[in-house]
């Protein structure tokens, strides 16, 4: 039971370290924002480059952040069935919700964006716009995030059958497991 609460510790560390890169994006994002505005606005000055620069970082923000969420449990789900239910049932149903939707989904979003992100490294694919930039660094954000949300899915299952066998409680996800 320690190596599976240290192994999902190790997950939820990594997905945490993923979502402060994803923080750095929104800042980053939001200074290419105001630069692109200020440049086109004062200097007129314009680049589709600025524009596409910024759609990769909302990828990056998105994909990077997507398993922290559901290791702080701040994905949406239906909260009308959901809260009607006992503590055991939602674990259960959590733990149905985790291995037979979220988890074959992104193992195919790895499977298929993998190849996708290798074909636009390899003939090194551009954008068609003018000014453009290459389309291989917001390509490998999709087998990068799904497989962090593959990480992640993991360590919940392990945390909920955990609770489920009475030896760990779900609000335990941050702390050091005991040595």
């Amino acid at each position: 039971m320690k190596l599976l609460q240290k192994i999902s510790y190790r997950i939820d560390c990594l997905s945490r370290y993923a979502a402060y890169l994803a923080i750095g994006l929104v800042l980053a994002c939001a200074l290419v924002s105001v630069g692109n505005a200020l440049s086109r606005y004062l200097f007129d000055i314009s680049s589709n480059a600025w524009l596409e620069l910024q759609w990769y970082m909302f990828a990056g923000i998105v994909m990077l952040g997507a398993a922290h969420l559901l290791c702080t449990n701040g994905h949406i789900r239906i909260d009308l069935i959901y809260l009607r239910l006992s503590a055991r049932q939602r674990i259960y149903l959590d733990l149905f919700g985790l291995l037979f939707f979220v988890l074959p989904f992104c193992i195919v979003m790895v499977v298929d964006g993998w190849p996708w992100f290798m074909e636009a490294w390899a003939i090194e694919e551009r954008s068609a716009n003018a000014g453009g930039l290459i389309r291989w660094p917001v390509k490998l954000f999709i087998p990068i995030g799904f497989g962090l949300l593959i990480l992640q899915t993991i360590s919940e299952c392990i945390k909920r059958v955990l609770v489920l066998q009475g030896n760990a409680n779900l609000n335990d996800s941050y702390q050091r497991p005991q040595q």
